[in-house]
This record gives C-alpha cells, structure tokens and sequence, in this order.
C-alpha cells in the first residue's frame, strides 16, 4: 500500500491546507488565461482540479441519485454503492470548455445489461453532457446525454471486469472529442451539442469506486504519432541488444552480504498456473525459479520471501487483481528478481518492496493501472533496480519511501531507474523521500499527467539521459511537492520535447561510485526503449 500523502495539483507549492474553491478560483483564472492566449498542447496545461479524496471528504462534490460516500481501504476512495439509479456527481465549472477529465474507475457490480460508468465532461445539468463509460457489454462507449436520451458516438471492445481498476480520460478541443482506457486512445469523434460545463462521474445502474480525479486545460494531447520521437521510433538502426541476465544498477552492487542479486539460481525450477501454487511457491523457503504460464487471479498480495525468481512464460504471463509484496516483518524479501510478467488491475499494489528488502532486481515487466501503487520500494529497502519496464496508464506509478514521517528510510532507498516507457501514466516516477543516491536515466517519459520525477525530504536524485515527450512538469526538487519539504536533484543531458523544465536543486552523492554504467544519448531513448523494453522481450 502506497503512503496517506495526498497530491497537490501541478505546482509544489499547493499544499493540502488550499481550499478547493481557493483552487477552483486560481483555475478558473488560468483557464481564462489560456483562452485568451489561445492555448493548445498538453505540455503548458494548467491543472483545473484534483482530487483523490485522500482528506476523506469530497468537498465540492454535488450528487444527484445513488448512494456517494469517501470509504477507505487502505487508501481512500470515492464510492457510489447503489445499482437501483442513475447517480452523478459533479464538480467544477460551467464555464470550463477544452480541457481533459480522467479519473481510475474500479466496476464493483451492474444492475442489468448494458449498464455504465465512468467521466463526463461538458455537464450542462444531470441529463445534459458528454461521458466516457465501460459497459458491461464489453466496451468503451463514448457518449452524448441529452435531455436525458443517451446516443453512443463511438464505441470499441474492451475487457470490464468487477474490481478491475480502468483509468478513463475524456478529452475535449472544440467539437473534438476522444477517449482514451489505460493511456491507449480507443474512441474518437466530433460533436457540437456542448461547448463548455462542468465535470462528472457517472455510474447508470452500477456501483463502482472512483479516485485519482483529474481536470487540466489543454484539450487533446499531441498524438504519439505525430510526436517528436516519431521519427526515432521508425530509425532504421538495429533493435537494442537484449539486456544481460543478470542484474546492473544498484541491484548488482556488493553490499549487505550479497553479491549482486541472483534470485533463485541454483535452485528447483517449476511452472505455476494458479494462485494457490504462486502463493506457495513465493513462500517457501530456499531458492526457487518459478515460472508464471498464462493468467493468475491472485486476487490479494501474495508475500515473496528471499532468494526466488518470478518469472513470466513467453508474452502472455499475468497477474490479475492481487500483487507481489517483498517480505513480511519476520520474513525478509532479499535477492529477488521479477521479469516479464504482466500485472493488471491489482486490488493495492502491483508490486511493493518492502520490510527492509534488498537486492531486488525488477525487469522488463509491464504495469496497468492498479487500486493502488505499482511498484513502490519503502520502509528500509535498498538496493534495487528497475528497468526495462512499461507503465500503461498508470497513477500512482513508482513511490520510494513510506511518508514524510518515517525517517527510518534515511541511508536506504538506493534505487536504480532505467529504460523504464513511461506511457500516458500520471506521477511518481519516482516520487522520492530520503534515498541517496537515487539514479534515473535513459527512461521516456511520454504524454504525463502531474510530473515526471519529484525529489522530496532531502532526497538525492541524478536525473540523467531521460526523454521527456508532452510533460508539463518534468521534475520537482527545490520547491517540494504537496506537504514534502524539498529534495536535491541533479539533471544533465536530458531532452526535453513539448515539455517544461526539469527543476534542478543542491549536489547529490554520484551513482557511479557504486557501479558503472553507459549512457545512452537521450535522442536515442525513444527508439531504444521501444524496442526493448516490456514483456516478451527476453528469453
């Protein structure tokens, strides 16, 4: 489970004490501004609202039918329970006219067939907008009320699973309108009924969770294909080597007692095809290589004890609606390595590295959006590589560190962040307390939403040879950001394409006094990344 923080907007000076109208007043202003200045493109995009309901309230929130309430499960959720009505809640501003709304849906139950939920944007009233909803037919449906008549203006299949995270946005520019489901754009059309009005959820006949609310100004983002790193993604220069297999970073560094991380080398190899296998082998003690053949429905976290190797069968290994969790308080999760394994809508985190684990080595995997993080390292765990992986949409992506006030974590957190795609995801890239020093180089960070990278409580960060593509806010350092107080942050031979600066503060300890390693130009990362990184991609 990911820390109680609650983020604050797009800027590190917005603190949790700023009211929402306080908020609601400054975007409405910079709304304003951008019309008139006749904004387009997500890299400048002022954020309008957030909310993820983290102060167990949803202060300026208007329902109309349902059931609505802030319930906590770890981590605090906006829940509408009833299947008997056609519920809304709304917010924001009438005036609001291109701007983008996404939020993580999570399907609890429907009430019949074809029954919805999901964003609305452009609310004239609660029977007059535009909606982006997964349907329990089996699809995305992007959708225009009007008077009350519901019209499907495009559609296209997707999986709608109960408990199954999805994040939605619904972006609209003019008559322009699209919708995207995990950061892929599926649906798209034009429609002039609505110019402006404020922002909603919506559940038809269904309950369902909602959380990570967002509204920022920019109306539809660049696509990918016609982004700057297009053309270095079509270069005729060969694919990238596949990585050893073994572990580099900081994951490789001789410390604590270990040598590098090995995961279950030397030990039993086995083929698991069931949660109840997976759970046994990843507890048992001694070395294990376990192989993942096909889709598991964990359906909680699993605890992963020393000395193992998880690892996915072909491209087609997943997790589904459960995770990983690195060690237990009396069980340590030491020298363990997870690659090329899928991990889709986990009911907390997809994978957390915890408990004082060390030597974790977690490669070419691929992340959707989970109820939670997808893959934090905290509370004393150090030496850690992450590489070659994807984030698809994902909110919460990578915290380091448990909270502000766990200074247990000081002279831990030693983390490596490399060729990692980065893909329509949201935040935490890391998002870093206390570590020392945390390295991120030669990721593509592409079409995200708050920020990319934030150094926060002291943190030492060397951000290096990174491809920032459509972010607004590339970094944060020496402003802090939300109740954090700042961080250090080096930044040197990143790109920057369509995006912000990378806010750079004090001198951070060199990686490379732990362990070597070659920088790829970061013109190159694009291409590199996109060709190497996700599942499938090693042998």
């Amino acid at each position: 489970m990911s820390d109680p923080e609650r983020p604050a907007g797009s800027r590190p000076t917005h603190r949790r004490a700023t009211t929402w109208r306080i908020t609601l007043a400054a975007a409405t202003a910079a709304a304003t501004t951008a019309a008139l200045l006749g904004f387009t493109g997500s890299a400048s995009a002022a954020v309008l609202f957030t909310d993820d309901f983290e102060d167990g309230n949803a202060t300026g929130w208007s329902t109309s039918g349902g059931s609505w309430s802030v319930v906590s499960d770890g981590s605090s959720v906006y829940r509408q329970t009833s299947t008997s009505a056609d519920a809304k809640s709304l917010a924001g501003q009438a005036a609001w006219t291109d701007y983008s709304v996404e939020a993580l849906v999570v399907p609890i139950a429907f009430n019949g067939s074809n029954r919805s939920l999901g964003v609305a944007a452009r609310v004239q009233s609660t029977s007059s907008f535009y909606s982006l909803v997964l349907s329990n037919a089996g699809r995305v449906e992007l959708r225009r009320v009007s008077g009350g008549g519901v019209t499907a203006l495009a559609t296209a299949a997707t999986p709608v699973v109960s408990g199954t995270a999805r994040r939605l946005r619904l972006e609209t520019s003019g008559t322009a309108l699209r919708g995207y489901v995990d950061g892929v754009h599926l649906v798209s059309t034009t429609d002039t009924a609505f110019a402006s009005g404020r922002v909603g959820l919506v559940a038809s006949y269904a309950s369902g969770s909602f959380d990570g609310v967002q509204v920022y100004t920019g109306g539809t983002q660049p696509s990918p294909s016609t982004s700057p790193s297009a053309s270095a993604s079509t270069s005729t220069s060969p694919p990238p080597p596949i990585p050893p297999g073994q572990a580099d970073g900081f994951a490789s560094v001789n410390a604590l007692g270990r040598n590098g991380t090995t995961g279950g080398a030397g030990g039993t190899t086995v083929t698991v095809t069931t949660a109840e296998e997976l759970r046994d082998y990843v507890g048992r003690a001694g070395p294990f290589v376990i192989r993942v053949a096909g889709s598991i429905a964990l359906g909680s976290m699993a605890t992963v004890v020393a000395d193992k190797t998880i690892v996915g069968v072909g491209s087609s290994a997943q997790i589904t609606s459960g995770g990983l969790q690195l060690g237990s308080t009396t069980r340590p999760g030491n020298n363990v390595i997870i690659r090329n394994l899928t991990f889709r809508g986990a009911s907390d985190d997809s994978v957390s590295v915890t408990n004082a684990a060390h030597h974790v080595w977690i490669d070419h995997n691929e992340f959707f959006p989970a109820y939670d993080g997808s893959l934090d390292v905290k509370r004393q765990s150090t030496f850690v590589t992450v590489s070659w992986n994807v984030f698809h949409g994902t909110d919460k992506s990578m915290l380091l560190g448990h909270s502000d006030g766990y200074a247990g974590d000081i002279g831990f957190l030693k983390v490596t962040y490399h060729h990692n795609l980065f893909d329509g995801s949201n935040q935490r890239h890391p998002r870093a307390r206390f570590g020392e020093p945390v390295h991120v180089y030669n990721n593509h960070y592409l079409n995200v939403g708050l920020y990319g990278v934030a150094s926060t409580m002291n943190a030492g960060l060397v951000v290096e040879g990174n491809y920032f593509e459509n972010v607004a806010f590339p970094c944060y350092s020496a402003s802090g950001y939300a109740d954090s107080e700042p961080g250090r942050l080096v930044q040197r031979a990143n790109a920057f394409a369509n995006s912000g600066t990378c806010e750079a503060n004090g001198s951070v300890a060199e990686p490379g006094g732990w362990y070597a390693y070659t920088l790829d130009s970061a013109a190159t990362v694009p291409a590199r990344v996109s060709a190497g990184a996700g599942v499938g991609r090693i042998s």
